[in-house]
């Protein structure tokens, strides 16, 4: 297996027979539980994902959106958690409780809806046939799922 092909597949999660994608971002949960409590590192890494998950995009998908292609799903998801790790309120992954758990589940959930229902801008970027297609719909998607965890957040601390 390539370099590309393993980035691609984040270690080889994207070739799991069943739900490839919601494998690599449960795969990008549990691996942004070890960043969720250090934002710099966690925003280090979004970029350092964003940026290679591109280039590994490139080389191997040639414009088509693979099911075994999960790297933009880690960027998508750990985009998702940054709310949790900046602020009021941060969720400590070491110090596991029920709320801090719920939010790190609904982190989840609302990267997967937005990932699957593609709304807006996240369908413009899916209809793309290309490497920044393929890497911004789950950027995108995890924006809007940070959107509505800080916004839930908020609501909640009200």
């Amino acid at each position: 297996m390539s370099v590309a092909r393993l980035v691609a597949s984040f270690g080889g999660c994207g070739f799991s027979p069943l739900a490839p994608g919601t494998v690599g971002s449960l795969a990008a949960l549990a691996c942004g539980l070890l960043l969720v409590g250090h934002p710099m590192i966690l925003g280090a890494a979004i970029l350092a994902c964003c940026a290679v998950g591109y280039l590994a995009t490139a080389r191997v998908s040639g414009g088509e959106d693979f099911g075994w292609i999960v790297i933009d799903e880690v960027a998508g998801m750990w985009i998702a958690l940054m709310p949790l790790a900046l602020g009021a309120g941060r969720v400590d992954p070491w110090h596991p409780d029920r709320i801090g758990i719920l939010w790190l589940l609904l982190a989840f959930l609302l990267f997967r809806l937005f990932d699957i229902t593609k709304p807006g801008p996240v369908g413009w970027f899916d209809r793309r046939h290309d490497a920044l297609g393929i890497m911004g719909d789950d950027v995108v998607a995890g924006v809007l799922a940070a959107g509505g965890l800080t916004l839930l957040r908020y609501l909640v601390a009200l």
